[in-house]
């Protein structure tokens, strides 16, 4: 996040994990939420962007009882706005894995990022025997239905993957995904959620001793993400 807003609860607030709201979420926000932040202190894009599109994506951080930390986003990238969403202005909520089978507008098709998670929506996916979906910019425009991706922008994708999976299965979904890219002219950013949290697939695939897990409480590195803490 570029700005975060100050929290409206107290510093010293226990924070909780709820399990309601989980990372990459997208959040409907209630028509009388339009200003996130209390204390004033978002920019000034802000609230064009919420009449725009009043969605938020969920942010890996843990917040009081009655709050969930969520991003907003403007129109271009580096409008970004970290902030705190009081749960009762929340009218719906979409995970990543509700937006694969939701099809882009027509006149959009054509955006590369779009014809690869087309390319991924197929039998012949290697995402096949994964719960997945598409986050970032496509997942936004195909919660909000609002253009949002351009031309040049990655597909973004996250894997939930629970159970341990095979360095040969890590290998194959790398070289897999990255030959889907190619082909559509973009490139795969894919993230794996496990029970560490989230860590790039690339950073698996490299076989390094320690990875970067992103969890709620923070992120660190870890020698496996599937080891139960």
């Amino acid at each position: 996040m570029r700005v975060c807003a100050a929290p409206p609860f107290a510093v010293d607030a226990p924070r909780v994990d709820d399990a309601r709201w989980r990372a990459h979420d997208l959040l409907r926000v209630a028509p009388l939420a339009l200003s996130l932040a209390p204390s004033g202190d978002e920019p000034d894009w802000v609230r064009d962007a919420l009449a725009r599109a009043p969605w938020v994506v969920v942010r890996r951080t843990c917040a009081a009882a009655g709050f969930v930390a969520v991003g907003v986003r403007g129109s271009v990238r580096s409008e970004r706005f970290g902030t705190w969403l009081n749960t009762e202005d929340i009218e719906s909520s979409t995970s990543p894995e509700d937006l694969p089978g939701v099809d882009p507008l027509p006149a959009r098709r054509a955006l590369p990022a779009f014809i690869a998670l087309a390319a991924l929506r197929t039998s012949a996916s290697p995402l096949g025997d994964y719960v997945w979906g598409p986050t970032g910019s496509a997942g936004f425009e195909l919660a909000a239905g609002v253009p949002t991706l351009t031309a040049s922008s990655d597909l973004d994708i996250l894997i939930r993957v629970p159970r341990r999976i095979s360095r040969a299965a890590i290998d194959s979904l790398a070289q897999s995904l990255a030959q889907a890219a190619s082909r559509a002219g973009t490139r795969i950013d894919a993230q794996l959620e496990t029970p560490a949290g989230g860590v790039a697939l690339a950073e698996l695939a490299a076989h390094k001793p320690r990875v970067m897990a992103r969890a709620f409480s923070g992120a660190q590195l870890v020698a496996d993400p599937w080891r139960t803490p």
